[in-house]
């Protein structure tokens, strides 16, 4: 798998727990990034466990060693269309991901994630 990759949530998560496939299928990765959107799903995930401050270096020092790309005004503007479109078409997806959607869209970058929701007839104008 080569190309430019936005890693979801879930994908950071099995990384984190060294899933060999999802490691396998990175390796080969031409560029990947981060939503600031993950990042704080993962923050929170680490407020609300056993290790907080243990999980909160882990994320610290994921988040410095990887390009977490953040929200702007663009990034809004897609979301609203995205969610627009999502509703119209009676599929309501969660809040975040339509954010991680946006973002991808608008660095034009392949989502990576486990969600089966995030077909391409979900995000027609995403590369999925």
């Amino acid at each position: 798998m080569s190309g430019k990759f936005l890693l979801d949530t879930n994908i950071i998560i099995a990384l984190f727990a060294e899933d060999p496939i999802v490691q396998e299928r990175l390796i080969r990765a031409e560029e990947v990034f981060v939503p600031c959107i993950a990042i704080g799903e993962l923050y929170f995930g680490a407020y609300k466990s056993l290790k907080i401050q243990e999980n909160l270096t882990r994320i610290d020092e994921f988040a410095l060693n990887n390009t977490v790309l953040p929200c702007d005004t663009d990034t809004a503007k897609r979301y609203g269309d995205i969610k627009n479109r999502l509703k119209e078409k009676g599929q309501p997806i969660p809040e975040n991901d339509i954010w991680i959607a946006a973002i991808a869209q608008q660095y034009a970058l392949t989502l990576i994630t486990m969600v089966e929701e995030a077909s391409g007839s979900l995000y027609p104008s995403l590369s999925l």
